[in-house]
């Protein structure tokens, strides 16, 4: 038997028993792209789901997340958050601001990799926000992982009670956020009278999960078209059906996905992680000057700029309608503003 098509207030019902801090500025706006949408071509309409404009030091999709964790957390009797990515990470900015605004001391183990180390961008953000500092070479992903959890235990001995990244905790709970955000875009679409082809999003993980998850939930037949910014030394399809069926499971809900349900696409990610394309530069650009909206340079100027081929190649017929939804990142193009730059 097909599992169940959920309305918007249904998935709310089964997401409003889960612990959760009200953080977000919600519902964001979902615009439609006029000027970008003739620019790129092919007669598809495009509209953008605004969460850059989530709040907890200028936006992104973070604080949907935040609101569960920090949940979560504060439920846990926590007293601080031991949380870690790279120099730039987006993540740990929208994390600290969360700490800060419930009072919990947040502890930030930042991989340096190729990134610079001064207060610019989401660092520079971080450290306003009253999150301690500290440099790591720990690479990203399961060494820096190792780290967080070695740390969160020397707390815990020390007597403390700390929240840390823990992925089979705290990434279902991340991806709870977007499939409720799908909800909130069901009735900005249907508002609209508008039924979309495709979802874009960049992620490989938690967010897009919640999105494959939402869209399973809400019943749309466009595929959800995640847009991997990074590689990880896991299937990632089948890390995040996992996660999306932990996620169901943490509502309650029946509904299980496969990982060839999931439009995981990591033929955007070069020339590196944390690098910029050059078809992420023109995305980035092209939203810019034609509807005046920032994305970052190397996670969603590489979902738009597979929007853009996608509907430069003809994948979606004249008429049709996109929806992007803007993940945020913008603080980090002024720490690196010779990546930004046309022709730098």
């Amino acid at each position: 038997m097909p599992d169940p098509i959920l309305t918007p207030a249904d998935v709310r019902a089964a997401v409003a028993q889960l612990p959760r801090e009200r953080l977000a500025h919600l519902p964001t706006p979902l615009e439609e792209l006029p000027r970008f949408a003739a620019k790129i071509g092919g007669g598809v309409r495009v509209f953008i789901k605004r969460d850059d404009c989530t709040g907890l030091v200028l936006g992104g999709n973070k604080a949907r997340h935040n609101e569960f964790l920090l949940g979560d957390a504060v439920a846990s009797g926590a007293d601080m958050f031991v949380w870690g990515a790279l120099v730039q990470s987006n993540n740990c900015r929208q994390t600290a601001a969360s700490c800060a605004k419930l009072g919990l001391e947040c502890r930030l183990y930042l991989s340096k990799a190729h990134q610079k180390t001064e207060p610019q961008g989401n660092l520079l953000l971080d450290y306003l926000v009253g999150a301690q500092v500290e440099f790591t070479d720990a690479k990203i992903g399961p060494e820096l992982n190792a780290l967080l959890a070695s740390k969160a235990e020397e707390f815990r001995r020390a007597g403390r009670n700390p929240y840390f990244w823990n992925p089979p905790r705290v990434v279902p709970l991340a991806a709870v956020s977007y499939a409720l955000c799908m909800a909130e875009i069901a009735e900005q679409l249907t508002a609209l009278n508008v039924n979309p082809a495709a979802f874009y999003v960049s992620s490989a993980g938690a967010t897009g999960a919640g999105v494959a998850l939402g869209r399973a939930l809400l019943g749309f037949k466009g595929p959800a078209r995640l847009i991997c910014p990074m590689p990880w030394p896991w299937h990632i399809p089948t890390q995040m059906a996992s996660d999306a069926n932990a996620a169901a499971e943490r509502l309650g809900l029946p509904h299980r996905l496969k990982p060839e349900d999931l439009d995981a696409d990591e033929s955007f990610i070069a020339p590196g992680y944390g690098l910029p394309s050059r078809a992420g530069q023109e995305a980035m650009h092209l939203l810019a000057t034609t509807e005046a909206i920032l994305t970052d340079h190397v996670y969603t100027a590489k979902a738009l700029a597979a929007l853009i081929t996608d509907v430069r190649a003809g994948k979606y017929p004249r008429g049709s309608s996109v929806v992007f939804i803007h993940t945020g990142g913008v603080p980090a193009i002024f720490a690196e503003p010779d990546k930004v730059l046309p022709g730098m």
